[in-house]
């Protein structure tokens, strides 16, 4: 898809989209510009990935980051716990893209984000793999587990608070090496710095 606009980068087919929604799409450009923020690629051409969006150091990253979702027009997927999803908040949550989750099911987290990937034509699955916005010397890793158990990429997005960006770097696709993996994935962030820490 051509996009001619600056704060952009290209957009592919290939990425998942919502349907319609020109004025969600202007809004969201609308508060990256004003915010000062832009975003950078290229991103990979891929339907369905497990997207890990990191360094996670502040609220804000919550706010710039629906922006980018916005601007877009991605259609993306989060779980988010099922206590959440009460009027009016349920339907809102659901709009953005999460999903509640049961986590007292048999069927962990990890095994319903699994199924719910392979059921999928189009999807992208975002995962903060910190699980925290304070400084952590090792990732979760329950996005490694949803990717391989899939068999589909992990997507590499970033902010850097510095230059105020929002990135996306290649398709990582897992070897079978957790340990292995996530440390080359740790090293591939360690240059982009969020609002008060980067990745150690």
């Amino acid at each position: 898809m051509s996009n001619k606009d600056p704060l952009l980068p290209e957009l592919p087919a290939q990425m998942p989209r919502t349907r319609g929604g020109a004025f969600w799409r202007w809004l969201g450009r609308s508060v990256l510009r004003l915010g000062g923020w832009r975003m950078v690629g290229p991103i990979p051409p891929v339907g369905r990935a497990v997207v890990v969006v990191a360094p996670h150091s502040s609220n804000w990253d919550g706010i710039w980051g629906m922006a980018a979702k916005l601007a877009m027009g991605v259609d993306i997927r989060v779980l988010g716990k099922a206590q959440l999803f009460w009027w009016p908040l349920g339907p809102i949550l659901r709009r953005l893209g999460a999903i509640p989750v049961d986590r007292d099911q048999p069927q962990g987290v990890v095994e319903q984000a699994v199924e719910l990937i392979r059921s999928s034509e189009q999807i992208w699955y975002v995962i903060a793999p910190e699980g925290t916005r304070k400084p952590v010397k090792e990732w979760k890793r329950g996005f490694w587990k949803i990717a391989h158990g899939a068999q589909v990429p992990v997507l590499t997005a970033y902010f850097h608070y510095p230059e105020r960006i929002i990135g996306f770097g290649p398709a990582f696709h897992t070897t079978g090496n957790m340990e292995a993996d996530m440390a080359a994935l740790r090293q591939w962030y360690r240059p982009w710095m969020g609002k008060h820490h980067g990745t150690d």
